[in-house]
């Protein structure tokens, strides 16, 4: 079994995560530079066993996406091409800065680390891979 890697795909910066192999749970890795991000990946794969990528789905309370899937469409094409037999899904990712910014809050951080963006793109990415992980055992349960 691989490990699972979540992206938080931003404008400027990017927020990754990633399961242990046994995919128990999802651990923040690092916030890079959004320009950067698919060299990133593509050595991360490279060296560590991958086996799928899980990208959040921006989407607005109504259902709608938000406007940055016309950045995370063209990306996520791009690595499907890059990596064809990589296996790439979307996963909601309302409401997971809120709750970075909450756990962030709650860690008790001082106002300096609160602000810190790359920190909050990390934990949400976080978040989204914990929220996916959830899910699929839910859906094995049933």
């Amino acid at each position: 079994m691989g490990r699972i890697l979540a992206v938080d795909y931003g404008k400027k910066r990017t927020g990754l995560a990633v399961t242990d192999e046994l995919q128990i749970i999802a651990g923040g890795l690092t916030t890079v530079d959004t320009v950067g991000l698919i060299d990133y990946i593509l050595a991360y794969i490279k060296k560590e066993n991958v086996e799928r990528i899980v990208v959040g789905l921006p989407k607005k309370m109504n259902n709608e996406y938000s406007e940055n899937m016309v950045r995370i469409e063209p990306f996520v094409n791009r690595m499907r091409k890059l990596l064809p037999d990589m296996p790439i899904e979307y996963y909601d990712e309302r409401f997971t800065s809120q709750l970075a910014q909450q756990a962030i809050l709650e860690a008790g951080l001082k106002k300096k680390a609160r602000q810190n963006k790359a920190l909050v793109d990390e934990i949400s990415a976080t978040i989204i891979l914990q929220s996916y992980l959830d899910s699929r055992q839910r859906t094995f349960s049933l």
